[in-house]
């Protein structure tokens, strides 16, 4: 995302909007140059939330240096989310769990939160318009699924992104999937992979969430010669999707054939609702990509952010 200068009374102007903000309700922030927002996750030990730490617990730094910290917000922030469902043909079994996971998710949205839902295997689908009414949620939830239809993960994140591109509120991908990257490519389509998708969420400051199914579609015999490891492997989500969520400071959950999919939709939701928002100044103004690391001072909590972020570039 293109961070632009601004002037010093603006400056100025815009700190004491985040006070005023702090003091009466959760402040609905996007970066302009002068801050940079971490939103971070804590777990304990148990990997149970932890919501009750305060501004002198945290610390940042960028690229190994400390910073100040002149952001702090524990209060829930208002998201943007597109959930993006896997349609591909291994998908079959999944459809009835998919369906009433969402719903449950959906019903957890709060208020200032507001959704979309896309899908992808032939085609790549999203919603037209952000809503927080269940009812048009549910309504644009996949139907049926096709038994040969592929698996454009990678594409699909991507367009998911660019229906995000314009909202100003914290935002995100929800990505459900059981399989591999993998479509037919056609004439004309740009190729996107992995690195790329890593590198436009940490550009435009989008947070991935990965959910993995094992697959749950109807299994083909094994003949002769069969190789049973490769069937296994088959059956797995694309390991990239975890590093994704991962380098963006989302997360990632696998569900096997028996776990609650409807639960892991509901740790996503606790998750969103309960990150701490933390900003700083960028150090430089270079242009350039910059390692973000935060630290806790009790030890026994683990803090869960995105990696990286682009400075903005100082105009001559």
């Amino acid at each position: 995302m293109t961070r632009l200068p601004i002037s010093a009374a603006l400056v100025a102007f815009a700190f004491s909007v985040v006070v005023a903000s702090q003091q009466q309700q959760a402040p609905v922030f996007r970066t302009a140059g002068d801050i940079v927002p971490v939103y971070v996750t804590v777990t304990d030990r148990s990997d149970r939330l932890v919501t009750t730490l305060t501004r002198e617990n945290f610390e940042v730094f960028d690229n190994g240096r400390q910073q100040p910290l002149t952001l702090f917000d524990n209060t829930p922030q208002p998201i943007r989310l597109v959930v993006l469902l896997d349609v591909s043909g291994s998908m079959l079994g999944n459809l009835p769990i998919l369906r009433a996971a969402c719903e449950q998710l959906f019903a957890r949205l709060r208020p200032g939160d507001l959704a979309r839902v896309g899908s992808f295997g032939h085609d790549i689908t999203i919603s037209p318009a952000f809503t927080a009414n269940q009812v048009e949620l549910v309504s644009a939830l996949p139907v049926e699924i096709a038994p040969n239809a592929p698996t454009p993960l990678w594409r699909a994140i991507d367009e998911a992104m660019t229906a995000l591109a314009k909202e100003t509120e914290r935002r995100v991908v929800l990505v459900l999937s059981d399989g591999k990257d993998g479509a037919p490519f056609k004439f004309g389509q740009t190729f996107i992979s992995q690195l790329e998708i890593v590198d436009r969420a940490q550009r435009e400051e989008v947070m991935i969430y990965g959910v993995g199914l094992r697959s749950r579609g109807l299994r083909q015999p094994m003949g002769p010669g069969a190789n049973l490891g490769a069937m296994l492997a088959d059956d797995l989500p694309d390991p990239g999707l975890g590093t994704v969520a991962i380098e963006t400071g989302g997360g990632y959950l696998e569900i096997r054939p028996r776990d609650d999919l409807g639960a892991a939709f509901t740790r996503v939701a606790d998750e969103l609702h309960s990150q701490y928002l933390l900003g700083f100044a960028p150090p430089a103004r270079d242009g350039k990509r910059h390692k973000i690391e935060v630290k806790l001072t009790e030890r026994d909590l683990k803090p869960r952010a995105r990696k990286n972020y682009v400075a903005p570039q100082e105009r001559r």
